[in-house]
């Protein structure tokens, strides 16, 4: 662990923006010894996240504003704010902004870390990197996302 303390002003930490969401790193790897990443989460309405899981990763959501949709154990639930959900490794999951609003902001954990490393290497590849399907599949790989298919009905 870090020897010393860190603060972020609102908006502070390696920020993202991304056609469907705006992330800010608020704690990475760096920060927690490895232990965990924690990322503000700000979504826009055309935010939806494909089936998916993680062999050996927990995500711990909590919803700040807004709510958001996730497919979780066969069933659509929606989390309003104030919600937490808790995804062990190995559960299937996707999430949404709920249909009509124009956005939501959750607060993220991975753990152990590494879901920030995912975020810089993204945010270095080009549209012919995304499209890429090899280069894809060894990134999902190398950061513990096994793609399950499209956002479920």
């Amino acid at each position: 662990m870090p020897a010393t303390s860190k603060y972020l002003p609102p908006r502070g930490g390696n920020s993202f923006d991304w056609e469907n969401d705006h992330s800010f790193i608020k704690v990475g790897a760096e920060d927690s010894g490895g232990a965990y990443t924690l990322v503000e989460d700000n979504l826009k309405a055309t935010f939806a996240l494909g089936l998916h899981m993680h062999r050996t990763h927990a995500e711990t959501f909590y919803i700040l504003d807004g709510s958001v949709d996730f497919y979780v154990e066969d069933a659509w639930i929606t989390a309003e704010v104030g919600a937490c959900l808790h995804i062990p490794p190995m559960v299937p999951h996707a999430a949404r902004v709920t249909p009509g609003l124009a956005s939501a902001k959750m607060l993220m954990i991975f753990q152990p870390a590494g879901f920030d490393q995912f975020l810089i290497e993204l945010s270095k590849m080009d549209d012919a990197d995304f499209a890429d399907e090899a280069k894809m599949a060894d990134l999902n790989a190398r950061y513990d996302i096994l793609p399950l298919g499209p956002l479920p009905d």
